[in-house]
Parts: structure tokens; sequence; C-alpha cells
């Protein structure tokens, strides 16, 4: 959540700040390089609509996001979307994820793994420590400073896994 969407608990499907901000940074670089979807938005996206980039899509995945919010709690969207995303060398799912990664299920890893792991939807493949380790353990990084400054972790908690290197 610290790194994806970290008001997903407050917002009711969609954050107009962060669709502000990215619509701001894509003006700016005069292409799309930014997203705003929710975790949310994402769930409505990968199991209702198409892939492509439409305007009228992205309407219909803001209206759809708001009705999903209402008719299922912030859990069940949660396990959805923990239970479909992928994350590289054809893994779908956390649990498969984290017996691929680490020989062991999500409820055995450590913070510094479940970072890892988090950091790999957005780029599965780029990202995979067993295809790229710096930008992985990079990125593992970021997860985990984000999970310090969203309030997720403390110092104590992040800075072992910060400081070693990853455990794959």
């Amino acid at each position: 959540l610290a790194a994806e969407d970290a008001d997903f608990y407050r917002h009711e499907g969609m954050d107009y700040l962060g669709m502000t901000r990215a619509l701001i940074a894509n003006l700016r670089a005069g292409r799309v390089r930014q997203g705003a979807s929710t975790i949310t938005q994402q769930v409505v996206k990968n199991f209702l609509l198409s892939p492509e980039r439409t305007l009228r899509r992205k309407v219909q995945e803001l209206v759809l996001a708001r009705r999903l919010e209402e008719v299922l709690s912030k859990q069940e969207i949660l396990e959805l979307y923990l239970n479909e995303i992928y994350f590289g060398h054809g893994r779908y799912g956390i649990e498969e994820a984290s017996r691929y990664y680490f020989s062991k299920g999500v409820k055995e890893i450590d913070l510094g793994q479940a970072a890892l792991l988090a950091s790999l939807p957005k780029s599965p493949s780029g990202g995979s420590p067993y295809k790229n380790y710096k930008k992985a353990k990079q990125r593992q990084v970021y997860v985990l400073r984000q999970m310090l400054r969203h309030g997720f972790a403390t110092s104590a908690d992040v800075q072992p896994h910060i400081d070693a290197p990853l455990d794959i």
C-alpha cells in the first residue's frame, strides 16, 4: 500500500490529488509519464475492462471503481488485487510469488522480502532480482522508505533491510 496507494483506506476508489499530480506531470512532459490509478481502479481495469488506453476506458474505470467501493470492503478489494497481479517469471498472486522468490508462504516472509514483492508489480520483468539485482534492490529500498514515510513501519523496522543485500 505504501508504494502503490498509500491512501487506499481513506479514499473512495479515486485519488483526486494523485490524478491532478499525474496530469500536471504528463502535461509538462508532453506525453504520459505517470499514472494515477488506485488499487481499486487497477482491480476494475484488470477484471472488468480492456487494457486499451483511451479516455472512454478511463472514465468507465472511474465510474466502476466508485461502484466497486460501494459493494466490496477494502479488504476484499485488496485481496482481489494481491491475488491477481503479476510478479514476473509467470507468477500471478502474492502467495505464488512468495513461494517462487523465497520458497516460503507469504505469512512467513520478513519485511524486506515483503518490500521486494511489493516492488515487483511496477516492473515485473525489469525489477526482477534475477534479471536486474541492482534495480530490484533500489526499488526495495524505495518501498521500505515509503513504508516509513507513510507510517507503515518504523526506522528500526526498515533500516536493517535497507542495509542488507536482497534475501533471495
